[in-house]
């Protein structure tokens, strides 16, 4: 997906732990869900109320717990008011993303890196130096290995790094 493209949120029905407790409250009689906001329920508008019309159509009350009428009264003003509130909580979940896609880019540019696992240039560059002068003198993998664990470089677990994990880091 591109920059420029607008991902689209995912139908009530099509999230997995969603779906799971629909399946299940359909046989054991439930008829009210709780949401601790609306926005909780879909930052999305049409998901929302996509999804609350599909809750209706089942005889299933939605009640958002911090405005608990915003999905019980169907009268035009609970209709907008609810609809602002989603259109609301939309923006504010785009205007996010934007920021934290923004600061990745900064960081990025200033660092060269901002995701992921750190290497082991970052984690311990002086180990990576040792394995580097080590290969270069025309060591192997395994003697490499073992020169690193005899000068306390190991892993997490305490034991010799791999081979793969060795040829990673020196070569």
């Amino acid at each position: 997906m591109t920059g420029n493209q607008r991902r689209v949120a995912d139908p009530i029905a099509q999230r997995e732990g969603f779906a799971r407790m629909l399946q299940r409250i359909t046989g054991n009689g439930v008829r009210t869900i709780l949401v601790e906001t609306a926005n909780r329920f879909a930052r999305d508008l049409m998901v929302q109320e996509t999804g609350w019309k599909m809750l209706q159509d089942l005889g299933v009350e939605l009640v958002a717990v911090d405005s608990p009428m915003s999905f019980v009264e169907d009268t035009p003003t609970a209709v907008l008011i609810r609809q602002i509130l989603g259109a609301v909580a939309e923006f504010d979940k785009a205007l996010t993303v934007a920021k934290l896609r923004g600061a990745r880019e900064r960081k990025k540019a200033t660092t060269g890196k901002c995701e992921g696992r750190k290497s082991w240039s970052e984690m311990d560059p002086e180990m990576v130096k040792v394995a580097r002068q080590l290969r270069k003198s025309g060591k192997s993998l395994n003697a490499v290995r073992t020169a690193l664990a005899n000068q306390g470089f190991v892993s997490s677990t305490g034991k010799p790094f791999t081979r793969s994990v060795v040829s990673r880091m020196a070569d």
